[in-house]
């Protein structure tokens, strides 16, 4: 297949790793959260050894201590037992606290906050056994298995050879007093759980790059994945192309629907075709409102003469034009003398046809700077 995890060998784009992310697949390690709550309970029983040995010896006396009133009620057996459970959690309450923070504080320092509710979306596919076996027999699982396996065997064995080199100190535990005893136990307590926190250490330290490793690697993408994205980002060619042409076509029909609004429409006889508008008051100088070669000059050429605008024959200018402006924007500077004789013979001929009398000045010809023509030698970029 083209997409199977074989050939998915190239790394994941920004793209799959965000979305990846929204869906709730962040690289999170759990041993990097129970070193943190490991660890933080180390931290609070070194800080707080003296107020915990001093209060578990004030709860372990009165729980000990006998009160013959009580065989007469004897539902005061469980308020005893009520209170001394409150007392308790009282104690204990604060430093699981301190030790979830801690341990989520570090979850989220490893894969940052996500908040994603993916997870509680109805997935059927989940119910089918056979990618359920993949799963748990996938290289991912495998290596977690394994990691689990190592972690709980270097804890059980580093417990167990704590407690067998300790044994005669817990031993000498039951001849002390019972403050002095729970002070010495409490150190050895707390001696046993460093120990633990530097196996999780050590495993934390690899297993953060690890989880973000093999996350990276479930969401390598194949190159049809890549095509398909890069597509997707880009767009379908073709339809890009055919938004184009639509695009075209409107600003072409926009184009010739100002041909009849023109004052003039300058021509070169087949090939070039300009139409250009002044209007003093609103103008600084004519303005070019349709522009184009071969069959669209000639459109706009037939577009003019039904709508009984004057079209000249001037080749030089209409070349220059067309390679100098842009539509629905004024002429250059240098072309100014040049248009100003066409509008010239244009309005005389307007007031001519008014009046029903002939013109009598010939259509102009008008110099063009020999730069501007396209044809011409002079001109930049003009065939040799």
């Amino acid at each position: 297949m083209a997409d199977s995890a074989q050939d998915r060998k190239l790394p994941a784009s920004q793209r799959k790793i965000v979305k990846a992310r929204t869906e709730g697949q962040v690289a999170r390690s759990r041993d990097l959260g129970h070193f943190g709550a490991i660890g933080a309970a180390v931290a609070l029983l070194a800080a707080l050894a003296p107020q915990l040995s001093d209060t578990l010896t004030h709860m372990l006396a009165g729980g000990l201590r006998f009160d013959a009133s009580l065989l007469a009620h004897p539902e005061a057996m469980s308020d005893r037992l009520l209170a001394l459970t409150l007392q308790m959690l009282a104690v204990l309450a604060p430093m699981f606290g301190v030790m979830l923070a801690v341990a989520v504080g570090a979850s989220l320092l490893a894969g940052g906050w996500n908040f994603s509710l993916h997870a509680l979306a109805p997935n059927f596919g989940k119910l089918n056994p056979l990618p359920g076996l993949l799963r748990v027999f996938s290289g991912h699982q495998l290596t977690e298995t394994l990691k689990a396996c190592l972690l709980a065997v270097l804890l059980g064995g580093v417990g167990a050879a704590w407690l067998a080199h300790q044994w005669m100190h817990h031993a000498e535990l039951l001849a002390m007093p019972l403050p002095a005893a729970l002070a010495a136990g409490g150190g050895l307590i707390q001696g046993g759980l460093l120990l633990l926190c530097v196996v999780l250490g050590a495993f934390a330290l690899v297993d953060v790059p690890l989880q973000r490793q093999m996350l990276m690697r479930r969401l390598r993408m194949s190159r049809e994945e890549m095509k398909k994205e890069h597509r997707e980002n880009e767009g379908n060619a073709e339809i890009k192309a055919k938004v184009r042409q639509r695009m075209r076509e409107m600003a072409k029909r926009r184009m010739m629907a100002a041909v009849p609004t023109a004052d003039l429409v300058v021509m070169n006889p087949s090939h070039y075709a300009v139409a250009l508008k002044y209007d003093g008051a609103a103008m600084a100088a004519p303005r070019v409102v349709a522009k184009g070669t071969d069959q669209v000059a000639m459109r706009i050429r037939d577009i003019a003469r039904e709508s009984k605008v004057p079209v000249l024959q001037a080749p030089p200018l209409a070349r220059a034009l067309y390679a100098h402006t842009e539509l629905d924007q004024e002429i250059p500077a240098r072309l100014f003398s040049a248009v100003a004789q066409v509008l010239a013979w244009v309005y005389q001929l307007r007031d001519a046809l008014a009046a029903g009398r002939p013109l009598a000045a010939e259509m102009p010809m008008p110099e063009v700077p020999a730069d501007l023509d396209p044809l011409n030698d002079a001109a930049p970029g003009a065939e040799a």
